[in-house]
């Protein structure tokens, strides 16, 4: 299983976090959830997105694509900001081109917003920080946005610190 280290919010420790798994991330020092951000490509799609327990937004895109590149740094933020809400899942087109073909992608960057495969949400081209953030919170489903005190208590045992 592939892990990224991510940097928790609220303490500053760095923890490993999975690009799949069956439940949520959280900071093994403060239990706080983490941004869930990762990287799929066609052989990684069910593990990484499919099987995900929060909704998820995915970033199809290219390296040689300025808005693409340009609306990055945005959606990251956006991870940390919708910590335990949203999982971001980053697709490079050129190198996975079955999910540019199950989304119909015509144009980059393409942002869907899915819960258990079903698209809730498309957004084509790059947007500033604030229309995206109101796009996500409106495309985000009820019960996904409970309280986020409840994703601020219990640990998760798929995170280790590091």
């Amino acid at each position: 299983m592939t892990t990224e280290l991510m940097r928790c919010d609220n303490c500053a420790k760095m923890n490993r976090v999975p690009t799949a798994a069956s439940g949520l991330p959280r900071c093994g020092s403060c239990h706080v959830a983490l941004a869930w951000i990762a990287a799929a490509n066609d052989d990684t799609y069910d593990d990484v997105v499919a099987t995900s327990a929060i909704p998820v937004l995915v970033d199809l895109w290219a390296p040689w694509c300025g808005p693409c590149r340009s609306v990055s740094p945005v959606l990251e933020k956006l991870a940390h900001q919708f910590a335990g809400r949203v999982k971001l899942v980053k697709i490079d087109v050129d190198q996975s081109p079955a999910a540019s073909r199950r989304f119909e992608v015509q144009g980059i960057p393409t942002l869907l917003v899915l819960e258990r495969g079903e698209v809730l949400a498309r957004q084509v081209g790059a947007a500033g920080e604030q229309a995206l953030r109101a796009w996500l919170e409106q495309a985000l489903p009820t019960a996904a946005a409970s309280d986020s005190s409840e994703n601020r208590e219990a640990p998760s045992d798929n995170l280790r610190e590091h």
